[in-house]
């Protein structure tokens, strides 16, 4: 038996969000331990079992979603499990996280959903399970901060799961569970996105059937609140907000973030969505004094750290959303990843294409003369040489080429003490298991798996999620519903990408729904003009500056690194290196937080 079982969750939609202490929880005891957890939290015991459950689950069986509605989530999941074990989970929808336990300790389930919108983190040994929703808050874990943890977050600026910041504490991958019996923990995969690539529907009939699981999915996550969406002006946004505008039958309110600052503000294309679909639109400038507040208080609130330079703005943007009185707000993340929208798409099948040249000319011809000296200083033939560097190196490591570290030398970044202790090739083979476990056969489909979880599950899902929970409010993603989510991977994949137009299929179908300029625009989004600011604004320069002075004495970084980076690099390259002092001066913050709960 485990010498104690315990875990608690904190995550209460549409109410501002509480430190996930123990103080702010309730209690549940169990034999072996205790669970706290928010009053939110959906819990049913029966015959020795006790189901705990987080989220909106939507059940397939009409007879569970009676008892979910009667009685609760966690009643209908208690049944569901009773029934069908760990097969249930492939007949439910929506976000969620459930937790099954024996009233003795021995036996544990854990589970979260396709992108694992509700995490759980855990600590498993052989005597104890323990978890929370928090990587920080997980009962009698160590809080000793993984070396290897810093330098995958410091490569990502995020923190894959499953590792956490923390040695020993692990996040629940998204898609999967854990079985914990009689203390051996076992982690499965339970969903794996199934490609159906020689489909070949009628291109009306798919256009009528994508948009009718948008709005529907608009319309079911609109009920019962009161509610809004952000909109940047890109055609997820958009769509989301024209869709909400259509099934309220009155103006929808849409929420933008704006830049003063050239190449970074698009309040142009929000205009044009809001006024085109007769959105109640509201505006906001983010100014360098408001990131001297957002800053630390959004670093701080997440478990840990968290280095997306737009979870600022998004932040701000949700607390507007908030004071106007909304209650859940609609983003439109997801689109890219399943329907093809990322440049990068297009930029990797050029590459690609250096495949079908026939090997004994590649070999034999064109790499020997790019790689005569001087070859790399000719502008045209620069160009030819870059290209056969890069598509030489196979997927998914062509990649992170021009990561920032990579590309920096990890030698000059990093302090030899901290190199020693840490395993600079493991995120490129973690990714390469990524990619291999894939089960699509097209370079497309390959890189939207890949992106679910290292774009979206690992990063700009948790952003929104966190940002929006610190705002106090609750969010959906009507664009990964489950719905379209399996009609995506129902579609050819030059659908998705169109010799280089990128997601051809999506925009085809939301013409004469979407402005034409919407649908012609590129791609941008929340990005913060950080880099400049830093060097133009005193209060955020002597921020930077005090921040990354902290940081240079915790071993990790080279002190004449982070010299050159403040005095040289910045002021000569912004927005390049204003990322890599964003996400150095977001883990200082994230760890003087952290030293001082500690």
């Amino acid at each position: 038996m485990p010498e104690q079982f315990s875990g608690h969750f904190q995550s209460t939609p549409g109410a501002p969000a509480q430190p996930a202490l123990s103080s702010h929880l309730s209690r549940h005891d169990f034999p072996h331990g205790a669970l706290g957890h928010s009053n939110t939290l959906s819990t049913f015991s029966e015959d020795g079992l006790t189901c705990l459950a987080l989220g909106t689950p939507r059940f397939n069986d009409s007879s569970l979603r009676e008892i979910c509605a009667q009685q609760g989530a966690s009643a209908a999941w208690m049944r569901a499990l009773r029934k069908n074990g760990e097969a249930a989970l492939q007949e439910v929808k929506g976000r969620f996280c459930v937790v099954l336990i024996s009233d003795n300790g021995n036996d544990v389930l854990l589970a979260t959903d396709r992108f694992g919108t509700w995490p759980i983190c855990y600590s498993a040994t052989a005597d104890m399970l323990t978890f929370s929703d928090r990587a920080d808050c997980v009962p009698d874990a160590k809080r000793q901060i993984s070396s290897q943890a810093v330098y995958e977050y410091l490569f990502f600026h995020m923190i894959p799961a499953p590792d956490t910041i923390f040695e020993g504490v692990l996040r629940l991958e998204a898609g999967h569970l854990l079985k914990w019996q009689a203390g051996a923990a076992q982690c499965i995969r339970w969903w794996t996105p199934i490609f159906d690539e020689q489909n070949t529907p009628d291109l009306e009939d798919a256009k009528a059937q994508f948009l009718q699981i948008i709005q529907d999915g608009v319309t079911h996550e609109a009920a019962g609140h009161n509610v809004g969406t952000f909109l940047s002006g890109g055609t997820d946004s958009s769509t989301v907000t024209g869709m909400l505008c259509k099934t309220l039958g009155v103006p929808a309110r849409s929420y933008s973030i704006g830049f003063d600052a050239s190449g970074y503000d698009e309040m142009e294309y929000a205009r044009i969505a809001a006024k085109h679909f007769g959105a109640d639109h509201h505006e906001y400038y983010v100014t360098p004094d408001d990131l001297l507040d957002g800053i630390p208080c959004v670093a701080t609130h997440y478990d840990q750290p968290f280095g997306n330079s737009s979870a600022v703005p998004a932040w701000i943007c949700a607390s507007r959303a908030r004071e106007d009185g909304i209650d859940k707000i609609l983003a439109g993340d997801g689109g890219d990843e399943l329907f093809g929208g990322n440049t990068r798409y297009a930029k990797q099948r050029v590459f690609g294409w250096y495949d079908s040249v026939p090997g004994a000319l590649r070999r034999g011809l064109l790499e020997p003369s790019l790689a005569l000296p001087g070859m790399d200083r000719i502008p045209l033939i620069k160009k030819g040489v870059s290209y056969v560097e890069q598509a030489r190196v196979p997927m998914p490591d062509r990649i992170h080429m021009y990561n920032m570290l990579v590309r920096l030398g990890m030698g000059n970044v990093f302090e030899p003490d901290f190199l020693a202790r840490i395993d600079t090739d493991r995120p490129q083979r973690e990714q390469r298991e990524v990619w291999h476990a894939t089960n699509a056969k097209s370079h497309i489909n390959r890189m939207l798996a890949y992106d679910w979880k290292y774009t979206l599950a690992d990063n700009d899902l948790p952003k929104v999620i966190g940002t929006t929970q610190l705002a106090g409010i609750d969010v959906a993603f009507p664009l990964l519903s489950d719905e379209l989510l399996a009609f995506s991977t129902s579609l050819p994949p030059e659908w998705k990408l169109k010799r280089l137009t990128l997601r051809w299929f999506f925009k085809e179908a939301l013409r004469g729904f979407l402005p034409d300029e919407i649908i012609a625009k590129k791609k941008h989004g929340f990005g913060l003009p950080f880099g400049v600011w830093a060097c133009q604004h005193a209060g955020l320069k002597a921020m930077a500056a005090d921040a990354l002075g902290s940081f240079r004495g915790r071993g990790i970084v080279k002190s004449n690194f982070i010299d050159d980076l403040l005095k040289i690099h910045l002021p000569a390259h912004p927005g390049y290196y204003g990322e890599m002092v964003w996400i150095l001066m977001m883990m200082e913050f994230w760890m003087r937080e952290h030293e001082t709960a500690h």
